[in-house]
Formats: C-alpha cells, structure tokens, sequence
C-alpha cells in the first residue's frame, strides 16, 4: 500500500503522481493480435492521454459533457478515460456486446457528444445503432470498417501538444455513468463520482496490501464496475502493472504473460479451469495424489502453473455465488481465493471475504466505510462512501 497516494484526491490525480513518481516503468502491455505486443510506460500513457485531452478542449464542448466509449479491454481504453476526465468530462462506457438498438439507447439517453470506438468482435451488429452525425475517435485496434468520418487516435495524439492546464475535478463531480445490463428493462445509467471511485480503490488497497510490485491480467469488461473498480482505479491508486487479454483463443498465453500477482474472475471461469484440470486427470486420482505429502507439493505446483496462477497472492470471484466446495477446491491448492459482493450503484464497493478469515459459504465482511443492515422487510440495505 502506498501512502502517498491516500491523499489523492481522484483518478487523473493518481496519473499525475505515477508519471512524476515512475515515469519509465511500464504500466500496460497491450496484444496487437500478430502475436506482437506493445507496452506503455507510465510517461508515455499519460502524455497520450495529454494529447486527447487537449484535444476534446479543441472541440468547445460544454464542461462535463458526456463522452462514450465503446471497445473491449485495451490501453487505448484506460487513456481515453483519463482524457475525458482531464478535459473535464464525462465518461460513459459501453458494453462491447450491446445489440445496435441497446446501442442507440445508451447514446440518445446519455446525449453523449463523441463516441471512442475500439476493439470489438462483432461491430456489424452494433453498427447501426451509432448515429450518422456522431464524432467518433477510433483506436488503434479498432474494426477494419469503422465510419469513414472517424478521426484515428495515432491521428489525434500526432497533432495534437499535451494538455498542460487539466480540468479542476471536484471531489463530488460525476465522473462516469455506468449503464446496467437491462435485464429488467431498459439499461440505467448509474451516476459515480469521483470520490466514490477513489474510496474503492482505497479500500482493495488496503484490504490485500496491493502495491506497485503487484501485476494484474484485464479482461472482464472495464464497462462493468467491478473490472473499472479493481483493475483500472485499482492500478491508478497503487501503481501496478497491467496486461490484457487479446482474445479466448491466447487466454492462457496471455496469463502466462502477465503471471499476475492479483486474479479476479467470475463463477463460470473458475469452473471451467476446473474442468480442464479434471479433463486432464480425473478428480477421484488427482484427489488420492493430493493426499500424498511430498507429491501432493508437486502436484499442487503444477496446477498452478498450468493455470498460470502459481505467482497469484490473492484470487477474488464475483458477479454470482461460487460454492463452498470449489472455493474450498482451490484453497487447497494452496490459492486463497476470496469472493466480493457489490453492485453498480456503489461501484462494487460493499462486502469482500478478508484474507486469512473468511468463511467458506459467506460472501465476507463489510468494506471499511460501509454500512449494512436488515431492513424491516427483510431487505438488505447498503450504505457506502
């Protein structure tokens, strides 16, 4: 946990101190689908983010107007979130799998002003839903048939000095808008601030003892809370090093590249590695040669490594209940994974089983500035920061 980052105020802050404090070290390394890489030193993602911040300015935009984004995981993603903020708007992320009228919805309901568009799997059908009118800004690994009228990032970050005189963020200001899934009707936008955002960060700090030496794999949508809270604010308030996925098919190169000290996934993903363990070597002998001391060592090791977990300090599950008995599957390989409770309303910043005292069936302890309580009916009501 670093100290000197607690009296930060909020995410560009944040930038701002890790480009000063570790301006060489590299923050995120980034697959370009040819089996090639590139990495961004901390210097050179908040000089980008500069860039397209000075150049938002340029458009005479309203202060806090609402910028969206649209793409799966990439660099270029967190750096258009910086340059938002720094120009003194406001971001609205989008699912990467939206359908072109959810599409459509989020961007009229929202009045977003320009649209980032990246990497996606199936832009055709979501292309409609983008309106004809609407600036688009398109990263690096944006889909080949993106609109004409897109201005290319490399474009914008070429042309365009860094923006020295950043936005002044209040803590209180609207940072993002998060819309929910829609599963019970039309998507809502969930409004965050700032502080909000910082205090989540804060509390996983401290929580897991994170720290700049720590390394993180980025692949559960950074539209969602819980991906934006744990990797994106999380890397900002402690300095470590990020890596992303490029696609299903490179998912275990990709770990093995990242070896990432901190894991965070969903009930059907650990299942699955559970299932490719079991495909190899049926559970009933695995669970006999587990009960070996000295090759119970060996074996354990292995599975880690093949999972490409064995450097991982701390595993978190969310999204849905995992059960006692996989979690406990996994303890016992020598992985302490953990499971966390929020929602989007409070930037997933809720409950979280603490290490070292959880207990297997419970989703864990309060936060630290969270209160909980049963309410007259039954309910579970929540109250954080």
């Amino acid at each position: 946990m670093n100290n000197e980052t607690l009296s930060l105020k909020n995410a560009v802050e944040l930038a701002l101190y890790w480009e000063q404090k570790a301006p060489n070290k590299n923050y995120m390394t980034q697959p370009l689908g040819n089996g090639e890489v590139k990495t961004y030193t901390w210097k050179q993602s908040i000089d980008e983010a500069r860039r397209v911040a000075s150049y938002l300015k340029s458009l005479g935009l309203p202060e806090g107007s609402h910028i969206a984004l649209l793409s799966k995981n990439c660099a270029n993603w967190i750096v258009a979130d910086l340059a938002i903020w720094m120009a003194g708007h406001v971001s609205v992320p989008l699912y990467p799998t939206l359908n072109a009228d959810t599409v459509s919805y989020i961007l009229e309901h929202s009045e977003a002003k320009l649209l980032f568009l990246g990497k996606l799997d199936d832009w055709d059908a979501m292309s409609s839903g983008v309106p004809s009118k609407l600036p688009v800004i398109t990263f690096e690994l944006c889909p080949e048939n993106a609109p004409e009228r897109a201005l290319l990032w490399s474009e914008v970050v070429r042309d365009n000095k860094p923006l020295l005189e950043l936005a002044q963020i209040e803590e209180s200001a609207l940072a993002t808008i998060v819309y929910t899934s829609g599963s019970t009707g039309k998507p809502k936008g969930v409004m965050l601030s700032f502080e909000s955002m910082k205090i989540a960060a804060e509390g996983v700090a401290k929580a897991l003892a994170v720290s700049d030496k720590d390394r993180m794999l980025s692949y559960l949508p950074l539209s969602h809370v819980f991906e934006r809270f744990i990797v994106e604010m999380g890397s900002l308030q402690s300095g470590f090093e990020l890596f992303f996925a490029d696609k299903l098919d490179t998912f275990v190169a990709d770990l093995n590249r990242a070896r990432p000290t901190l894991f965070m996934s969903i009930p059907r993903i650990w299942t699955k590695f559970q299932s490719g363990i079991f495909a190899k070597m049926p559970k009933a002998k695995l669970d006999r040669m587990l009960r070996v001391p000295l090759l119970s060592r060996l074996v354990k090791k292995k599975i880690l490594r093949t999972l490409g977990l064995e450097h991982v300090r701390y595993a978190g599950s969310g999204s849905a209940p995992l059960s006692a008995e996989t979690i406990g599957w996994y303890r016992n390989l020598g992985l302490e994974l953990l499971e966390g409770y929020g929602m989007s309303e409070n930037f997933a910043y809720s409950h979280m089983s603490q290490p070292g005292r959880s207990r297997l069936g419970y989703v864990g302890e309060s936060m630290p500035d969270v209160d909980c309580k049963l309410g007259d009916s039954g309910e579970i009501l929540i109250k954080g920061p």
